[in-house]
């Protein structure tokens, strides 16, 4: 474990423990555990997420892997030059990001795939310390509205100060780059809120504004 994973068996969430326990005794055979980040610490992308999906990144221990989002994101990953090789939907298929780490602002599954405020708060030391850890660091690309607000948090920052929105890039104080985009969730994609193309244009213009 280092200081920006949580142990396997960590508690300081009752509800997502619990949770945890009872994902234990009815699926024996997932990770049902904190899903570390996936990718090179020395990347300059962070993509952060909402929390891992029951039976996505909570049974294969890899984020976004084996549930609906994985399938938007991992393929357009590929597509624009963040990651390479073929997303099979498990953590065998010899997937590697490029440049970019993928992580969420809260580790373990949660009930309904909603989070409280109160665990994202409780789960931020894991996220600041891994921002810390990424000494190369320029851009972080928020899915949804949830990792954005953890974002925005992490960094002590207003959230009235920078708004959420698809598309929307934010130049933090520190000199870090935010990206937001809506989450690529089965919901969001069944119902054209999130495109493919409409995804593709703000990695596009990601890469555009981190250059070579």
């Amino acid at each position: 474990m280092t200081a920006h994973e949580p142990a396997q068996d960590c508690t300081l969430c009752p509800r997502l423990t619990a949770f945890r326990q009872d994902n234990q005794a009815a699926y024996p055979d997932f990770h049902n555990g904190p899903v570390p980040a996936f990718g090179d610490i020395g990347a300059r992308l962070l993509v952060v997420g909402l929390a891992p999906g029951l039976k996505g990144a909570n049974r294969t221990a890899r984020p976004f892997t084996g549930d609906y989002a994985g399938d938007l994101l991992y393929p357009s990953l590929i597509d624009a030059g963040f990651a390479r090789g073929t997303y099979g939907a498990h953590p065998g298929d010899g997937l590697e990001l490029a440049d970019c780490r993928i992580t969420n602002a809260v580790r373990c599954v949660p009930p309904a795939n909603k989070p409280t405020g109160d665990e994202a708060k409780t789960c931020r030391p894991f996220l600041v310390a891994e921002i810390a850890a990424m000494a190369n660091l320029q851009a972080l690309l928020a899915l949804g509205r949830f990792a954005h607000e953890a974002v925005i948090r992490t960094f002590g920052l207003r959230q009235k100060d920078y708004a959420f929105g698809h598309g929307a890039m934010h130049q933090l104080p520190n000199g870090l780059l935010l990206a937001d985009s809506y989450h690529c969730s089965r919901y969001n994609v069944n119902t054209n809120r999130l495109t493919a193309e409409m995804f593709a244009d703000v990695l596009a213009a990601l890469s555009d504004r981190m250059g070579d």
